[in-house]
C-alpha cells in the first residue's frame, strides 16, 4: 500500500524492543508517511531522541508541555498532534503504559495522543515484555480495556527474550508492524463489496496419524491460501484463517485457528457454516485416514504392511450443500488432466460458486512453489485462464472475481 500523505504517531515506551523503532520509521518514510514519534521518558533509555528525529525528520514529542524557549506557542501541540495523525501505532509498549492508557491517564504526549486521536481512526498496539508479565491478571486485564475501547492489539511472538528466557513476548519485526499498519488504512479507505464481510479460509495440509510417530500427510505449504487470507484481509474483511500445519506467518488483521487432521478442521470450520459470508476452500485435505491409529510406535516387524483407509469428511462439500443463498462457496481443483472438465463436475458436485483449477509440478505451479497458475470458473460462466503470477498475485485476482460475483448479486 501507499502510505503517500498518511500521518503516522509512532509512541515508543521503555522496552528493549524500542531498538528497532528507527528502522519501523525510515520504513514507513519510504513509503511516503509523514512521521511523527511520542516517546516516554523510559524510552529515551532504549533509543536516542536525536536518532529519531534524524529518520523521522520531524520534533520528537515527550512532554505535554512545551520547551520554555518557545514562548508558549506550542501549548496546544498535545491536542493538536492526536488530530493531525491518521493512525497511532504504539510499538513497543510496555506494562507500564498498557496500565496507564486503560486507565485514561494523561500525563505526557503519548497518553494524551492516545485520548485525542480522532474517532475511527486505528490505533494499534504492540506489547512487549517478559512473557510472565504479558500473561499475569493484570496486564490481560488492561489488554482486554483497550480492545473493548477499539484498540488493535497484535499479539507479541515466541522467541528469545532480553531475560535470556524463550516465551512469548517479542515485538514483531518492523517490517511486520508496516503490514499491520497497511491493513489498518487500508480497511478504512477500500471500496470493496468485501469490506466487512465474514470470510473463512481454509489452508495447508492435513495430517492423518498412522500411530503417534507417523502420518499421512501431501506436500501442501498453505502459501495460497495465506496469500489470499491476506488479500481478503488487506479489503476490510473479517478473516478467520483454519490452517493445518505449516511454518508461516499470520497475515496482519486474520484470526487464526491451527488444525491438524481433517477431522479438526472439519470441526473448526463447521462453527462458521452458519455465519460466515464467504467460504474459501484452499486446504489439501487428505482424502483418506487410517481407520485405526495405532498407539505408541508401529514396529518394523513384517516384510509388508497393510492398513485400512476410510474417507475424510468433505469439508467444502459440506459447507457448499448447506449454504443459504447468500453465502459464497469457493473451492480449489488440482487437477493433471481433463482439468476443465473435472473442475466443473466438482463445482455442480459440491454447490460452489466459484472453482480455482490448477496443477502442481513444484516448480513454477501448486505445492511449496511461490507461483500458481490458475483458471477460475464461475458457476455458469466461461474459464477464465490466468498467466503463472505470484500466490500474492493470484489471490488478489481470485478475490476480484468474488467481488464481481458479489456486484452482481
Amino acid at each position: 500500500m501507499d502510505l503517500t500523505g498518511k500521518n503516522i504517531i509512532i509512541g515508543i515506551c521503555g522496552g528493549i524492543a524500542a531498538y528497532k523503532t528507527p528502522h519501523l520509521v525510515r520504513l514507513l518514510k519510504k513509503k511516503g508517511a509523514n512521521v511523527r514519534v511520542a516517546l516516554t521518558d523510559a524510552g529515551t533509555r532504549f533509543v536516542s531522541e536525536l536518532s529519531l528525529a534524524t529518520v523521522s525528520q520531524g520534533p520528537v514529542y515527550r512532554s505535554i508541555f512545551p520547551p520554555t524557549d518557545t514562548h508558549g506557542t506550542d501549548f496546544t501541540t498535545h491536542i493538536s498532534l492526536g488530530e493531525w495523525a491518521d493512525a497511532l501505532v504504539i510499538a513497543p509498549a510496555t506494562a507500564n503504559t498498557l496500565a496507564r492508557l486503560a486507565a485514561g491517564l494523561c500525563d505526557d504526549m503519548l497518553a494524551t495522543c492516545f485520548l485525542t486521536l480522532r474517532p475511527g481512526k486505528p490505533v494499534l498496539i504492540f506489547p512487549a515484555m517478559d512473557g510472565q508479565m504479558y500473561l499475569s491478571h493484570s496486564v490481560q486485564r488492561n489488554i482486554a480495556t483497550l480492545k473493548s475501547q477499539g484498540a488493535v492489539i497484535i499479539e507479541p511472538e515466541s522467541g528469545e527474550l532480553a531475560s535470556g528466557q524463550c516465551g512469548t513476548g517479542r515485538m514483531p519485526e518492523p517490517e511486520a508492524i508496516v503490514e499491520h499498519i497497511e491493513t489498518a488504512l487500508l480497511s478504512l479507505v477500500h471500496s470493496s463489496p468485501l469490506h466487512g464481510k465474514s470470510i473463512v479460509v481454509t489452508a495447508g495440509p492435513t495430517r492423518e496419524k498412522i500411530d503417534d510417530v507417523r502420518f499421512l500427510s501431501n506436500y501442501s505449504s498453505g502459501k495460497m491460501g495465506f496469500a489470499i487470507a491476506k488479500a481478503a484481509g488487506m479489503r476490510g474483511a473479517r478473516v478467520t484463517l483454519i490452517s493445518g500445519p505449516v511454518g508461516l506467518a499470520t497475515p496482519p488483521g486474520v484470526e487464526r485457528i491451527d488444525v491438524e487432521s481433517a477431522a479438526e478442521m472439519r470441526d473448526a470450520a463447521g462453527n462458521f457454516f452458519p455465519s460466515c459470508d464467504i467460504f474459501i476452500g484452499a486446504a489439501a485435505v487428505a482424502d483418506y485416514r487410517p481407520a485405526a491409529v495405532i498407539r505408541g510406535k508401529l514396529k518394523k516387524n513384517d516384510p509388508e504392511l497393510q492398513f485400512t483407509l476410510v474417507k475424510n469428511p468433505d469439508i467444502l462439500g459440506d459447507f457448499g450443500q448447506q449454504k443459504n443463498p447468500v453465502q459464497l462457496a469457493v473451492g480449489f481443483a488440482l487437477e493433471q488432466e481433463n482439468g476443465i472438465d473435472n473442475a466443473r463436475k466438482k463445482l455442480e458436485e459440491k454447490n460452489l460458486d466459484l472453482i480455482a483449477l490448477n496443477f502442481s509440478d513444484r516448480r513454477t505451479s501448486g505445492f511449496e512453489v511461490d507461483t500458481n497458475m490458475l483458471t477460475l470458473i464461475k458457476r455458469g460462466g466461461p474459464a477464465t485462464e490466468l498467466p503463472m503470477l505470484s500466490k500474492e498475485e493470484a489471490a488478489r485476482k481470485l478475490l476480484d472475481t468474488i467481488e464481481n460475483i458479489c456486484r452482481q448479486r
